[in-house]
């Protein structure tokens, strides 16, 4: 990315840094959740990127793994020299996502996050300035199996394996509960009382910056982006679709979630349901702010702008 992650407004405004749905108790018979079904399967589902080798792209300096871009994700590997590197995804929709590489032996994996279509990867190599020079270019076409998939695998900024702590802790969340909506509220309630934010290391976040998820769970601080992906990756694992999402609120560089409830679909900056409607609630300003300037905030949307989906 290339905004920096942490502002001044940052750290006087957003306290907690993530947007998400929040289940809270109902009060009528009517509202309660509906617990006489089976319970839901709390089994653990995490979804392993594979650089297979049917379809690689390579040359002297990088590797790209294709072979499995239908599940939404492609795998890149630089080979080369020089010192800075970057990684750069046109979607289509035109919007460029970009991220550092680092030479390597093994592959990395990113999202191909935008939908089906064309993409175009290039990898830049530095010389010199502001400069990047192509080293890689390629053009490929997606056709996902599931709009679903980019949003369940592991990738860059939301890694994960079966091992993770952060998936093993999502696993105990999700037990006892009859719906992904009550999943969403454990793995909220969770992170919201035990996750504090950390503001030393909001002041020296480097660009390029790539959160370690079960770091975030053992030290129990973070910044914004370790609130969105610590979620995302409990959430994905637990077979919920979720999109780690990257922009403004207000003029603040800001990371948030949105997930995707059955009967809703994808609700995106939409957190809190009462048991009757859904209404906009931001974590982040409700741990300093009263409940009613919350409200005021968060419930003018345009407060809330999407640049980026992981």
């Amino acid at each position: 990315m290339q905004t920096k992650m942490i502002s001044k407004a940052l750290h006087l405004l957003l306290f907690v840094s993530v947007l998400l749905f929040l289940l809270t108790g109902c009060t009528s018979d009517k509202n309660k959740t509906d617990h006489s079904g089976p319970k839901r399967d709390a089994t653990a589902k995490v979804l392993s990127p594979s650089a297979s080798g049917k379809n690689v792209y390579k040359n002297a300096i990088a590797s790209i793994d294709a072979s499995n871009i239908s599940k939404g994700y492609i795998m890149v590997k630089y080979t080369g020299q020089s010192s800075k590197v970057k990684l750069q995804i046109k979607a289509p929709d035109n919007s460029n996502y970009t991220y550092l590489l680092k030479k390597s032996n093994a592959y990395t994996t990113f999202p191909l996050s935008a939908g089906n279509g064309d993409y175009t990867l290039r990898v830049l190599e530095h010389i010199g300035g502001d400069s990047y020079a192509v080293g890689m270019d390629k053009n490929i076409h997606l056709k996902l199996k599931s709009d679903f998939l980019p949003f369940l695998y592991p990738n860059h900024y939301v890694w994960f394996d079966a091992k993770s702590t952060a998936v093993k802790k999502g696993e105990t969340l999700a037990k006892n509960t009859w719906s992904d909506l009550e999943v969403v509220q454990n793995v909220y309630n969770y992170v919201i009382k035990n996750i504090s934010y950390d503001n030393k290391k909001a002041k020296n976040v480097s660009y390029g910056y790539i959160p370690d998820i079960d770091r975030t769970l053992k030290s129990k601080k973070g910044i914004c982006f370790d609130y969105a992906a610590l979620m995302t990756a409990m959430l994905r694992s637990q077979r919920i679709p979720t999109k780690l999402e990257v922009g403004y609120a207000g003029d603040t560089y800001h990371a948030w979630i949105s997930t995707y409830v059955d009967d809703k679909g994808w609700v995106d900056n939409i957190i809190e349901f009462d048991g009757t409607d859904w209404q906009l609630m931001d974590p982040t300003l409700a741990a300093s702010n009263d409940e009613e300037s919350v409200k005021k905030y968060v419930n003018d949307t345009k407060h809330y702008i999407v640049k980026f989906n992981y």
